[in-house]
């Protein structure tokens, strides 16, 4: 067990790069209520403590400190990255702006998308639908949302996002249009799937021709299928419609801001995704490391239903972990908080869906950052009421309030995480924390280290990875959207 001179809530499992909750806490956790009562208290005390009346300075900059140089730590936690003076710079060409005309006056051709996933798998295939529609010349007919098997979200593109601002947005860039016109009803659409990573110029070779006769286009599974270095003006318009044109609908928008400002209103907060679903766990081909009993459901589970497994199949869950590809658990978590010098009194917003384990899992984050919320805590009685059963809705409120964060820091990867990063970025480069697993999880199971050295390497292994502006350019298949720069960002230099 690792000796760091604090208490660790587990103990390290038998499991390679596993960790495990003691049993008592999985079968005998605090009570919910019990919980929300020591929140109230410590929230009592901390309203009418005349040291942190004495903060509200500091608490205005960001900074929720306590005097000394654990105090300038803590301070540290919360400070945001070097900007650079990077801002939103979405001027297109002559040469688009000209082109424009010609393709808003045309009548002949629609392009249908059926787009599947999660809320930001979907958010991601509408941006390249719109791009599609643009290189096309082409009117865009509303996208269908697939209903997911997993989500089970019947809700359609107007519960989510607000349709006649995504229409005024776009005006001046493809034609958005609610359903095909009577001259098209009965048109036998051209259907297609396009394979990974196509071009513009794949797209018109392969449907322009029968698309202007025919009239009607049907694109299915968009995901990952369009190229992601276009020319710049397509980036730029993959930027407007990410950043500028998909805003979630009204009800939806202002519950979401209702609850960031309650996580708000008592200081800065950090936002924390966390991946740990049971679906997850099995389609990463990891374990939860939360008891050998759950990390045998995930086994079985990933034996009956193969097909689930996205990862490398060839690699064990111990190369995988190693090699970061696992969603880090709670006590993961936990410890690279505490590494990066997140306060005990840090407020926590986490965002996600059930974890593998229910509350339990997430006791170790609990125990050692108390005022700890997600956002059924925050919402008032019948506030959620609306919206039961529709996940893509409750994501979208996680993803507004996440967005609305003082930092922001995923568990793992994925398309929530990349969304918000590039959301982020261009809103001026907020902190965004991307842990570096691959290189931090050796050092978690090396006992020698001590609790400072082990916190000076988790902390210098994250000074690059705290959301600084990066170019996209300077690897090849960025995703504009989640890099941002140079494309659709610009500074004075």
């Amino acid at each position: 067990m690792l000796k760091f001179g604090l208490i660790l809530p587990t103990p390290f499992s038998s499991y390679p790069c596993a960790t495990t909750l003691p049993r008592s806490l999985i079968s005998n956790p605090p009570s919910n209520s019990n919980l929300g009562v020591v929140r109230e208290q410590k929230d009592e005390i901390l309203k009418n403590d005349p040291l942190v009346v004495s903060l509200v300075e500091l608490r205005a900059q960001g900074l929720d400190t306590v005097e000394g140089d654990e105090g300038v730590e803590k301070s540290e936690f919360w400070k945001q990255p070097n900007g650079l003076g990077y801002k939103p710079c979405l001027s297109f060409s002559r040469d688009y702006r000209r082109a424009s005309e010609g393709v808003l006056r045309d009548r002949r051709k629609y392009l249908m998308v059926v787009v599947s996933g999660g809320l930001n798998q979907q958010r991601n295939q509408i941006v390249d639908a719109v791009v599609i529609a643009r290189i096309l010349g082409a009117a865009l007919v509303v996208p269908i949302l697939q209903v997911n098997v997993i989500w089970g979200d019947e809700s359609e593109f107007g519960d989510i996002f607000d349709l006649e601002h995504f229409k005024r947005v776009l005006a001046n860039d493809v034609r958005v249009v609610s359903a095909l016109p009577s001259t098209h009803l009965m048109t036998r659409p051209v259907e297609g799937s396009p394979p990974l990573h196509v071009t513009p110029s794949w797209i018109r070779s392969r449907y322009l021709r029968r698309f202007n006769r025919e009239g009607v286009l049907l694109l299915r599974g968009l995901d990952s299928r369009l190229s992601k270095d276009l020319p710049s003006d397509l980036q730029k318009l993959r930027c407007k419609v990410a950043f500028n044109a998909l805003r979630f609908a009204q009800p939806v928008q202002e519950l979401g801001d209702r609850i960031a400002e309650r996580m708000k209103s008592k200081g800065p907060y950090l936002a924390l995704h966390l991946r740990m679903e049971k679906d997850v766990w099995v389609r990463t081909g990891c374990l939860p490391g939360l008891s050998p009993e759950f990390d045998e459901i995930i086994n079985n589970e990933r034996i009956q239903r193969p097909e689930l497994l996205t990862a490398r199949s060839n690699m064990t869950y111990h190369e995988r972990k190693m090699a970061g590809l696992c969603p880090l658990n709670a006590v993961e978590v936990t410890r690279l908080l505490k590494g990066l010098g997140a306060p005990k009194n840090a407020r926590i917003y986490w965002a996600g869906g059930q974890p593998l384990g229910g509350k339990e899992a997430l006791l170790p984050l609990i125990q050692e950052f108390p005022n700890f919320y997600s956002k059924e805590e925050l919402a008032l009685p019948g506030e959620l009421q609306p919206f039961a059963n529709k996940a893509s809705i409750m994501a979208a409120i996680d993803y507004i309030v996440s967005e609305k964060s003082d930092i922001f820091m995923p568990s793992h990867g994925g398309n929530m995480g990349h969304a918000i990063q590039g959301h982020r970025a261009y809103a001026g480069h907020k902190k965004y924390i991307t842990p570096n697993k691959r290189h931090m999880l050796p050092y978690f199971h090396n006992s020698s280290l001590s609790e400072e050295e082990f916190n000076r390497i988790i902390k210098e292994l994250h000074q690059d990875s705290l959301g600084q502006p990066e170019l996209r350019t300077s690897k090849a298949g960025r995703d504009v959207t989640k890099y941002p720069i140079p494309e659709c960002m610009c500074n004075d230099d």
